[in-house]
């Protein structure tokens, strides 16, 4: 009775439908699929939106992340004195971690780690994907992280917004 009830309910809608899925055989995951083809072929969909955080293991990792990333084996410019001060926004200290062999070797694994997930995980239908590189402080290693994989990710599909969380404590 309750889905005779139900489907008078619908019968205005139903009529104004352009298109009608009949569930009855579906799972979750199946269905999800389903509709998101439909959306697909009815509309555009949104750009995946990715924000990446940099952020200081010693303030807490950020709660909402997807992925973190420890870049704390790179170099760090904290212990030279001349750079100590300076952040991962200054070109000093960009081209000190980026120029060292062993960042570009992490980056090229990790930049191909990422055009492999990134795919999956728009093709999963998520909307939202939010990566966090972290170091000791937040700073240093972690802002010039997160800005070279923003630049190295950066699409027209794609909406991407870099956050350093941490540098300025």
């Amino acid at each position: 009775e309750g889905i005779r009830a139900e489907r008078r309910q619908l019968e205005d809608l139903r009529a104004v439908s352009d298109k009608i899925i009949d569930t009855s055989n579906y799972n979750v995951h199946e269905l999800k699929a389903q509709i998101s083809e439909v959306a697909r072929k009815s509309k555009q969909i949104g750009a995946m939106r990715i924000q990446i955080i940099s952020f200081g293991f010693k303030y807490g990792i950020p709660l909402d992340a997807d992925l973190i990333i420890d870049v704390r084996f790179l170099i760090n410019p904290y212990f030279v004195a001349k750079l100590k001060q300076l952040d991962g926004e200054d070109p000093k200290i960009k081209d000190f971690i980026l120029s060292n062999e062993d960042t570009r070797a992490f980056m090229n694994k990790y930049l191909d780690l990422l055009d492999y997930l990134i795919p999956m995980y728009e093709k999963e239908g998520k909307a939202y994907l939010t990566i966090g590189v972290g170091c000791t402080g937040g700073r240093h290693r972690s802002v010039v992280i997160a800005e070279a994989i923003a630049k190295q990710i950066k699409n027209p599909d794609r909406k991407i917004m870099v956050t350093h969380r941490d540098i300025d404590l």
